[in-house]
C-alpha cells in the first residue's frame, strides 16, 4: 500500500483528497463542512485544522483510513502513519463491528446517513460515543466510488 504524506503547507493539506472529502459530501447533502468562500489551500488547511473529526477510508476489500484531520488523530490517539495504516474496521470494538458493517452498507445503499452513533475506541484502548455524525459515500466529479468520509461531531469519552 502507497505511503500517504500527512497533510501539510508543501502538499496543500492533501487538496486533491480534501477536495473529494467537501465536494462529495456537498453533492450528496448541500453541507459545507468549511468556508466554501475561502481559496481552496485555505479550505483544506480549515478541514485538517477544523475542532471536528473528519475521517476517510478507502475502496480496498478491507478498507483503510486514508485521511484523519488533527482532531481525529487526537480522538483516535494515534500519529498520521498509524492512522493511515489502519483498517478502519479495527476503529470499532470486536463486539460492534457487525453493527458497523451494517452502517456501512447502509451508507453504500443512501449515499449518505445523519443519524451515525456509535461506539468506537483509541489506539489506546479508551472507548467513546460519537453522535451526530455523517457518513457519506465519496464519489469524485466523474461519479467513480473513491471510499467514504464521516464527520463526527459529538463525542464523549465512556
Amino acid at each position: 500500500m502507497k505511503k500517504i504524506s500527512e497533510p501539510s503547507p508543501e502538499n496543500d493539506y492533501l487538496g486533491k483528497h480534501a477536495e473529494l472529502i467537501l465536494s462529495s459530501l456537498f453533492r450528496m447533502t448541500g453541507r459545507n463542512l468549511v468556508d466554501p468562500d475561502l481559496p481552496d489551500k485555505d479550505r483544506y488547511r480549515s478541514l485538517f485544522e477544523a475542532p471536528f473529526c473528519v475521517v476517510s477510508h478507502n475502496t480496498e476489500a478491507d478498507p483503510v483510513f486514508n485521511y484523519g484531520n488533527k482532531a481525529a488523530l487526537e480522538l483516535f490517539e494515534m500519529n498520521w502513519d498509524d492512522f493511515t495504516s489502519l483498517p478502519s474496521r479495527l476503529s470499532a470494538e470486536q463486539e460492534i463491528r457487525e453493527e458497523r458493517e451494517k452502517l456501512l452498507a447502509r451508507v453504500a445503499e443512501r449515499g449518505f446517513i445523519e443519524d451515525y452513533k456509535g461506539i468506537r475506541v483509541s489506539s489506546s484502548g479508551k472507548r467513546f460515543l460519537v453522535e451526530d455524525s455523517i457518513v457519506w459515500n465519496m464519489i469524485d466529479e466523474n461519479g467513480a466510488y473513491r471510499g467514504q468520509a464521516a464527520v463526527l461531531y459529538k463525542w464523549s469519552k465512556l
